[in-house]
C-alpha cells in the first residue's frame, strides 16, 4: 500500500536528507495559495540575498541558520519560526547542517 502524504502522521525532517556540500529541496505543496518546501542545507551552505513578492514563514526543524532580513541578522534554531516579509531583502547562511520548512503565502492583500 502506498502512503499518501498527510493521510498519516509524519516527521517533516524525515522527508528530506542532507547531501554533502549541497542544498536539497523538496516541494510538498504547490498551489495557487502558496507552497510548502522542505530544505536541507549542508553546513556552510546558504542562499544569497534576494527578495520575494510574498510573505514567507521559515520553520527550522534541525540545526540552525543565520537569516539576514533587511540587513539585520537573526539566528534561528530548531523549533523556532521566523516570518520574512514580502519585498524585504533576505539571505540565509548555515554553519552546521540545517533543515527547514519554507511556507510561501501567495494569496494575500498587499498593504
Amino acid at each position: 500500500m502506498t502512503a499518501v502524504l498527510g493521510a498519516e502522521p509524519f516527521y517533516l525532517k524525515d522527508l528530506i536528507d542532507y547531501a554533502p556540500g549541497a542544498i536539497v529541496s523538496k516541494t510538498l505543496v504547490d498551489g495557487p495559495a502558496g507552497t510548502l518546501t522542505l530544505f536541507a542545507f549542508a553546513g556552510g551552505q546558504g542562499l544569497s540575498e534576494h527578495t520575494a513578492p510574498y510573505d514567507a514563514i521559515v520553520q527550522v526543524m534541525d540545526g540552525e541558520g543565520v537569516f539576514v532580513i533587511g540587513g539585520e541578522a537573526r539566528t534561528v534554531t530548531a523549533g523556532q519560526m521566523l516570518i520574512m516579509p514580502s519585498d524585504v531583502p533576505h539571505a540565509v547562511q548555515t554553519v552546521a547542517d540545517m533543515k527547514m520548512l519554507l511556507t510561501m503565502i501567495r494569496s494575500q492583500e498587499k498593504k
